[in-house]
């Protein structure tokens, strides 16, 4: 089953092509990863699937419902959920506070409740601590509740950004550069952490540039070069493509 299909996908900003018709699928349950050299529209590519910039034209469609167009609060609350290369914390609240306040889109307590603190707002609270503390399990940031978020060293505060996503129980993760910075062992654990999401049911859709990375866990790659989709593939016939190689290392002359 396809989870996700985008259809000539094409956003141009005034006479900048960023993405010009780009088409893939998405299985569900799978790990794509989007790559290509800086520049070849990769972060706008997430930014026309989430919401967060309408596309010129093309079709994105999600659980076979068009998505085209959509706010992004809509898509979160369809299952789709994004973290950033620059991390986007809430840097004065702590981490469990960071979570929970990511869970607000699945919560059923509205303004007056919250004012009046009732009963139901309260037991409702009470709930969404308590999984915002298995998401913290999850990404092994348990210990770290009650740290406010910017005294966390870089490689955790990359595994709380992935934690507020998940908090918003989506199907589908887009995923941008998150091992950006990162030194091999922090690497290595947060391969470990993706591959886990896999395993618990998450569809993931990755922007990354260590290719040991990419080449490590994706079931199918997809490569942009200035926009244009060049190509598509296993990552045995995405290292082997000649138009792949040339986007990265040139073309001898």
């Amino acid at each position: 089953m396809y989870l996700l299909e985008v259809r000539d996908l094409t956003k141009h900003f005034g006479g900048i092509r960023a993405i010009e018709e780009v088409r893939f699928r998405v299985r569900e349950g799978s790990i794509t990863s989007i790559i290509g050299p800086n520049g070849a529209g990769k972060t706008t590519l997430f930014n026309c699937l989430t919401g967060i910039t309408q596309p010129t034209k093309g079709r994105v469609s999600f659980l076979d419902t068009e998505i085209t167009g959509f706010r992004s609060s809509s898509i979160v609350k369809l299952g789709i959920a994004r973290t950033f290369q620059n991390i986007r914390l809430f840097k004065e609240m702590s981490v469990l506070e960071n979570i929970m306040v990511s869970q607000h889109c699945r919560t059923g307590a509205g303004l007056f409740a919250s004012i009046l603190r009732g009963n139901a707002f309260k037991k409702e609270e009470k709930i969404i601590e308590e999984k915002a503390l298995e998401y913290l399990e999850l990404v092994g940031l348990e210990d770290f509740a009650e740290t406010l978020s910017w005294n966390l060293p870089y490689g955790s505060q990359k595994r709380l950004e992935i934690a507020r996503a998940i908090a918003t129980e989506p199907r589908l993760m887009l995923l941008d550069e998150p091992t950006a910075g990162m030194n091999p062992q922090e690497t290595s654990e947060m391969m470990e952490l993706i591959k886990k999401l896999q395993e618990l049911g998450k569809t993931i859709i990755l922007i990354e540039h260590d290719m040991k990375v990419v080449m490590g866990i994706s079931e199918n790659i997809v490569v942009l070069d200035h926009g244009v989709k060049i190509a598509e593939g296993t990552p045995g016939e995405i290292r082997k493509n000649p138009l792949v190689i040339e986007a990265y290392l040139g073309k001898e002359h």
